[in-house]
């Protein structure tokens, strides 16, 4: 057995690997919210939310 043998084996595993289409993949906003119910916390979480996003977006820029 040469070492051949062994990257043969290894190689062959990465194929099978599955891949997820990008339009199934989530952004991890899946939580139900009202706005009725939102307290002045909840409220000032969504705004704090939002202006790291703008952030994140101006840096990949």
């Amino acid at each position: 057995m040469g070492r051949d043998d062994r990257r043969k084996a290894r190689d062959k595993n990465k194929q099978k690997l599955p891949q997820v289409p990008q339009n199934m993949k989530s952004d991890g906003r899946d939580v139900e919210f009202s706005q009725e119910v939102a307290d002045q916390d909840d409220l000032e979480a969504m705004r704090r939310a939002d202006d790291a996003d703008k952030r994140a977006k101006k840096r990949k820029m």
